[in-house]
């Protein structure tokens, strides 16, 4: 932002009256931007075939002061592991997320495209939820109010922050912090089109292959199959798909849903007919595009946004 210089004379008062304006006007616009936050402050922990120069961040959006509820949403955009669809499943999802009042943090994880395959991404989107429940008096956040939320591949990484919280993965030359002494278990999650199995005949074979690299095998398909990891512990679970996805088919997410049925998981379910895979908000499909609206029903349900204390 350039900078605006004011020369104060006494007949020009009313000059100084509009460039104050105008700074504050800029100000206003500046910090409507979001700021990058790396997930570590030194070099992350890399698997030792990785490029050495990938740095996992989010990027933060905050809502306007008068708006803020202390709500935060970690939002992990689609891609197969292979790509970030940072615009209509990331950055439009957080502009959605602080127009209700809530601080999101889009999380750019590593991908299997660029050497990195799991643990990698779970040590990813857990460091990114203590991070920010580490920094939650910072952004004015409730430390108890801290949702994941996630499409396609994003939706299967959210749904292992979700079943897989308790677990410590480690990556050559990671060294714990004060960070990683905090919680990593999401207090709510948000599952659009997600993919959750990791076996035919409804598993995605490119987020597969993206993510087990080569360490893939039936044993870890399992392992990751996030409807087999479900429990009782497992936070509440909205989700959201459709009928005609042929990319992720419904089972992925009807697979989840039942699961956390039977665990006692509290949970709810919407499919539409219409929509193609990967459609972020829908707002091009008429028939589809109330989804948002039944998730702020659903978040407000769980108390997501009641007034920061």
């Amino acid at each position: 932002m350039p900078s605006l210089r004011v020369l104060m004379f006494p007949a020009f008062s009313g000059v100084l009256s509009l460039a104050a304006c105008l700074v504050s006007g800029l100000v206003a616009a500046a910090s409507a931007e979001p700021q990058q936050l790396a997930l570590w402050d030194t070099a992350a922990p890399k698997a030792t075939e990785a490029p050495a120069d990938q740095q996992p961040f989010v990027e933060v959006f905050l809502p306007t002061t008068d708006t803020a509820n202390g709500s935060a949403m970690v939002i992990c955009p689609g891609g197969g592991y292979g790509g970030l669809a940072v615009g209509h499943e990331g950055a439009d999802v957080a502009r959605w997320c602080t127009a209700n009042g809530t601080t999101a943090f889009v999380l750019h994880y590593r991908l299997g495209k660029q050497g990195h395959h799991y643990p990698t991404q779970l040590i990813d989107v857990q460091r990114a939820i203590r991070l920010v429940r580490a920094k939650a008096e910072q952004f004015a956040i409730d430390p108890h109010r801290i949702g994941v939320m996630g499409f396609s591949a994003g939706g299967h990484l959210a749904s292992m922050a979700a079943t897989l919280f308790a677990e410590q993965p480690t990556l050559p030359g990671m060294q714990a912090d004060a960070v990683d002494a905090v919680s990593a278990r999401p207090d709510l999650t948000v599952l659009c089109y997600p993919v959750i199995a990791m076996h035919a005949p409804h598993a995605h074979r490119g987020s597969r292959k993206n993510l087990l690299g080569p360490h893939d095998s039936d044993a870890l398909a399992s392992q990751l199959s996030t409807d087999q990891r479900v429990t009782k512990e497992t936070p509440p679970t909205f989700l959201f798909q459709t009928d005609e996805d042929s990319g992720v088919p419904a089972e992925n997410a009807v697979g989840f849903y039942l699961a956390c049925r039977r665990a006692g998981v509290p949970a709810e379910l919407h499919v539409y007919q219409p929509g193609r895979h990967g459609i972020g908000l829908a707002t091009k499909y008429p028939g589809v595009a109330t989804w948002p609206d039944r998730l702020r029903d659903w978040l407000a349900l769980q108390g997501f946004f009641r007034a920061a204390e």
